[in-house]
């Protein structure tokens, strides 16, 4: 017997933004939200000078695209610079920092997967968060 899954439109205005890694991201699409099962997808800016703290993830890719401005993503300490309609995949286990080198803002569109086995297991960060709150919530099996 198949199951059908009904379509849930997400705006980014329908998420919180969370800034406690840096910048302003918002998890739109994840098993929280619309109860992905294989990743998840979020968009995040970085106004200029702002960046996204050091982290990697243990059990996921993360292809990451610029929508706007321009970031350079710090992949294991080596920079690589992307303009709009540019991305990059980030393997399994490669640090990575996210920053806006210029004065203009910076959008991105991120999307992990697979999703690791536990939400907590997700992101291991390396250096201290620059922002205020919580971490932001995926959901899936805890």
């Amino acid at each position: 017997m198949s199951t059908t899954t009904v379509p849930h439109k997400v705006t980014s205005t329908d998420v919180e933004p969370n800034r406690r890694r840096g910048g302003d991201l918002r998890v739109m699409l994840s098993p929280k939200t619309v109860g992905a099962t294989s990743g998840f997808m979020g968009s995040g800016r970085l106004e200029g000078g702002e960046y996204v703290a050091e982290h990697y993830h243990p059990h996921s890719e993360e292809f990451l695209y610029v929508t706007s401005g321009t970031i350079k993503v710090r992949l294991d300490g080596v920079p690589v610079e992307l303009g709009p309609d540019e991305a990059i995949m980030i393997p399994i286990g490669m640090r990575h920092r996210i920053e806006n080198p210029d004065e203009q803002p910076a959008t991105v569109v991120f999307h992990l997967s697979p999703l690791a086995p536990r939400p907590n297991l997700g992101h291991v960060d390396c250096e201290e968060l620059p922002g205020p709150g919580s971490l932001p919530e995926v959901g899936g099996t805890s």
